[in-house]
């Protein structure tokens, strides 16, 4: 028997989150084939068999976290099924497919809605209601008494219609709500990048469930999109501001919330904190975008008809950080405790917003593409990021990290250090401002759009000056 193990998900990544088995035991596995999806709080990636067989049990339940290198499925290789004389016994079920007998049901939903008459079963051995309930909202409660017969699993399913996707991705927590509340993905269409599925999206269900609703505006215009294409929505090409409608809700009578760590938060969290082992010091000057604007609209229009991307002004911001990093290859490195280690390759790191926290996927060999290469190769990477479908060398080598801070409107940004990286860039927003030119006639007042950009530096790496010099090529 082959053991399949938990892959290092990146460089400082120790443990993975199972988020959903793609094989079932008893499933044919080719080489290569992806197995399984795994989150942590970098990537949530496929992870592909290293054996050829049968997959005959899985040691992990969706929703576990396991560290890396322990073993998470077994598989009957080809060898093993020649020699064999009988095939393995397949497992009965999944663990995604079990639910523990001793889950208590969701308490608002139980003690608010009304079990109907003759409660409908669903096919043998599963826990589907049935579909034709006479109300979209309604929802079944089990009639199964859990002190007469304690392994019966008590249930409350909602029966809200089956308008989202039943593969939609979404993370262990929200899964595990969903289960709480007798709900399935198919039910909900998710709000978040790419279609996933967000605790808010699953609450605004329930309340809508709970007080006889109809289901949240936002849930129906994003099913009747989803009804008029079978394309998988496309992410944009840059995230949009943040909105003032807050996630955080007070349940009545309550005056604080406990607002709970994700897997994603929580690997924000360590990175946070060994930055802030880091000496951070902060370089700021204010460029003049006149020729940047100029170039960037001469080309837009042809790029966007030929590329069929728009045209942002970051790849261009990269070509000027490469150069710059060209004259001081000593912010191209990383920080050890022998020394710092240049690195002859650039890989840049680019920080993307998404819904629940920050990515930072990286782009290689910057300084080997064009800026049509780098626009598209960055569009590429953000719109993967937001959609959760990042691959595992989007991740790990980043040498120096790019921060697109002024595509929210700011215009002034003190940056973190990705580390081991030493420097890290932002680029605020562009803005008219009044500024004062010299002219053969004299000093004379001009409208001119300028960006401020901010390096922060790791002053062990580096100092001042070399920063500010550094700042001053880009």
């Amino acid at each position: 028997m082959a053991k399949v193990t938990m892959p290092q998900l990146g460089e400082s990544v120790a443990e993975g989150t199972i988020g959903k088995w793609l094989k079932q035991p008893g499933d044919a596995v080719a080489k290569y084939e992806p197995l399984l999806e795994v989150i942590t709080d970098k990537v949530n990636a496929e992870v592909p068999s290293p054996f050829e067989g049968i997959l005959t049990e899985i040691l992990a339940e969706e929703g576990a976290t396991v560290p890396n290198n322990a073993e998470i499925a077994i598989i009957e290789t080809a060898d093993e099924a020649g020699g064999s004389a009988a095939a393995p016994t397949p497992a009965p079920s999944t663990p995604a497919a079990s639910t523990s007998p001793t889950q208590a049901p969701t308490p608002v939903l139980a003690a608010v809605l009304p079990a109907p008459a003759a409660p409908a079963a669903g096919p043998a051995g599963s826990d589907e209601s049935n579909p034709a309930a006479e109300h979209p909202a309604a929802a079944a409660a089990a009639a199964a008494d859990p002190v007469a017969a304690p392994l019966a699993q008590p249930m409350v399913v909602a029966t809200a219609p089956s308008i989202g996707d039943s593969d939609a991705r979404m993370t262990p927590a929200v899964r595990r709500l969903l289960r709480e509340h007798g709900l399935s993905p198919d039910q909900i269409v998710g709000t978040g990048g790419g279609g996933r599925i967000t605790r808010d999206d699953v609450q605004a269900m329930v309340e809508a469930i709970r007080t006889g609703a109809a289901a949240p505006v936002s849930v129906i215009a994003s099913a009747s999109a989803s009804s008029a294409s079978s394309a998988a929505p496309v992410a944009p090409p840059r995230a949009s501001p943040p909105t003032d409608v807050s996630p955080v809700q007070f349940p009545d009578g309550a005056d604080e919330v406990l607002l709970p760590m994700t897997l994603m938060r929580k690997g924000i969290a360590a990175q946070m904190t060994r930055a802030l082992l880091v000496p951070h010091a902060y370089v700021h000057m204010e460029v003049d975008a006149t020729s940047l604007v100029q170039a960037r609209e001469r080309a837009k229009r042809e790029y966007q008809a030929r590329e069929g991307i728009s045209l942002s002004y970051v790849p261009f911001v990269v070509k000027a950080a490469v150069a710059a990093l060209r004259q001081f290859p000593a912010f191209n490195a990383h920080w050890t405790d022998q020394g710092v280690l240049v690195k002859r390759r650039i890989h840049m790191g680019v920080a993307v917003a998404v819904d629940d926290g920050l990515l930072v996927p990286v782009v290689r060999d910057v300084d080997q593409l064009s800026i049509s290469g780098l626009n598209r190769a960055i569009a590429d990477v953000a719109a993967r990021a937001r959609a959760g479908k990042l691959k595992l060398d989007d991740y790990g080598g980043g040498t120096f990290t790019l921060d697109n801070t002024g595509w929210f409107g700011s215009n002034l940004t003190m940056p973190i250090i990705n580390v081991p990286e030493v420097a890290i860039l932002t680029m605020e927003a562009i803005t008219k401002r009044a500024v004062v030119r010299e002219t053969p006639e004299g000093d004379v007042i001009a409208i001119r759009p300028i960006m401020n950009v901010v390096l922060a530096i790791d002053h062990r790496a580096n100092d001042g000056a070399q920063a500010a010099a550094f700042l001053k090529v880009i």
